[in-house]
């Protein structure tokens, strides 16, 4: 990653970022592109980096499937148990590997930032998220356990997979 801050969007515009948005090489999907609906800028003293929230949107329907979060720092704590990626797919949409490919789609975005790698990580139970990240070429590292003095702690949870994502 570069220490230049990112660039800038036109967020009122909006960005699509659908480029490559087309069914799987296998078949499966229905394709869907990225909208990016907001930036969040950074807040350090609550612990929380610039992020690029998108929309995941089927193609051919118009609807919006699910979403996808870039955070554009390169923490220990990003590194470690937020992970850069984020996503979430609406109930009704799940099963079409919309995650997947709003991760492909997200990958040249992160490219564009500087990122040669990205950190995803879920929750140890979550199979699908675990199946998307194996999906998109992304390696289990490890299983770690959350230090009590964080949010996800005292929400409930206690361990995180971390995969890494080699972008090139």
């Amino acid at each position: 990653m570069t220490d230049t801050p990112p660039r800038p969007l036109p967020v009122r515009e909006g960005l699509r970022l659908d480029n490559v948005s087309k069914p799987l090489p296998d078949g499966e999907g229905l394709g869907v592109g990225l909208f990016l609906e907001r930036i969040t800028p950074a807040d350090p003293a609550a612990g929380r980096a610039m992020t690029e929230h998108y929309a995941i949107v089927e193609t051919v329907s118009g609807q919006t499937v699910g979403t996808i979060r870039l955070r554009l720092s390169d923490t220990d704590d990003i590194r470690l148990y937020a992970g850069h990626v984020g996503y979430g797919v609406n109930e009704a949409y799940r099963g079409n590997h919309y995650a997947q490919q709003a991760c492909m789609l997200l990958k040249a975005r992160a490219l564009e930032h500087g990122f040669s790698e990205l950190w995803i990580t879920c929750d140890p139970d979550n199979w699908p998220s675990r199946r998307t990240c194996e999906r998109i070429g992304a390696r289990l590292v490890e299983i770690i356990d959350l230090p009590e003095e964080l949010d996800m702690y005292q929400d409930g949870e206690r361990q995180k997979c971390r995969y890494l994502w080699q972008l090139d």
